[in-house]
């Protein structure tokens, strides 16, 4: 089987380079036309350059079709407008990729609130911003495919990225509602945790690692995760040629009786209530509601409405 993006058009935002560049290539190469989206800043979100430009002009080279879009993903008028511009000379939207992202990266102690805000204001905003700028033509038009890119410290936490951290866990968050409300509207929303050498982790691996680590080795993943058969609400982790998946879970739980709900009998049945035994991977958040009434069943305690 073939994965082919003919006749697809896709936007990948902070395609000037890294991961965004390995994506609209391979895209373009695999017949969608591309959106290049890149405000071209450096690594902490300052300046500008015509890394868009250069991308597609790649692309161009290669024989594929592709537009440079400059806008900002905090301001959703930009995103507005680059989806409407993606439409009037396609015809449509078929994909996104939220990929733009920066870093401020110091310990909780010496960041200051700017520093949270704005990479928050990236990452998570921003890439809400997209999403909202093509969920209507995405649910007029029957078919969507949406990637974002959460991380291994939002998902696990590293020392020195709080603000970081905080998005990209949100990132994920977005995705398990998103899913749920695009299900009816062939819309499939994912989440990649990319492990990649890129100049927002230069210094973070030894130049033989980075190496390893080329963002080209996170495509795959990527790529399959906004194909015509993608599954959905998936968090898929990806680097250097080894793929797996995370997910959110919920343990069975421990139910107590009146007399023991105090911090004491919490702390008295704590090995119950965090046994992983049994545990399962919920598809919405009224799988907590629910699985509490099974608790108190398994007590033998009758669920509220219940006519026991």
């Amino acid at each position: 089987m073939t994965i082919s993006f003919k006749d697809r058009v896709a936007i990948v935002t902070g395609a000037g380079g890294g991961l965004g560049r390995a994506y609209a290539l391979e895209l373009a190469r695999r017949g969608a036309k591309v959106v290049v989206n890149d405000l071209g800043g450096a690594r902490d979100g300052t300046g500008h350059s015509d890394a868009a430009l250069k991308v597609v002009e790649e692309i161009e080279a290669a024989g594929g079709e592709a537009m440079s879009n400059g806008g900002s993903v905090t301001e959703y008028a930009q995103m507005v407008e680059m989806v409407a511009k993606a439409k009037e000379r396609w015809g449509g939207v078929h994909i996104l990729i939220n990929n733009a992202g920066v870093l401020r990266d110091k310990s909780f102690a010496k960041m200051e609130p700017e520093d949270f805000r704005f990479v928050v204001d990236v990452h998570l905003n921003g890439s809400a911003n997209c999403t909202k700028a093509v969920w209507d033509t995405m649910r007029d038009q029957a078919y969507g495919r949406i990637l974002m890119t959460a991380s291994s410290t939002g998902l696990y936490g590293n020392f020195g990225q709080a603000n970081y951290g905080a998005a990209k866990l949100g990132l994920a968050g977005l995705t398990k509602t998103l899913y749920l409300e695009g299900a009816k509207y062939n819309v499939r929303v994912n989440t990649i945790a990319p492990v990649a050498g890129t100049r927002m982790t230069e210094d973070l691996f030894p130049p033989e690692a980075f190496a390893a680590f080329a963002p080209e080795n996170v495509v795959p993943a990527a790529l399959y995760l906004i194909s015509e058969d993608a599954p959905t609400n998936m968090i898929i982790g990806a680097g250097a040629g080894g793929f797996h998946a995370a997910y959110v879970t919920m343990t069975q739980g421990k139910y107590l009786p009146e007399g023991e709900r105090t911090p004491e009998g919490v702390a008295a049945h704590w090995a119950e209530i965090v046994d992983r035994a049994g545990e399962t991977v919920p598809e919405s958040g009224r799988e907590q509601s629910i699985g509490i009434f099974q608790m108190m069943q398994r007590a033998g305690v009758a669920g509220p409405g219940s006519t026991r």
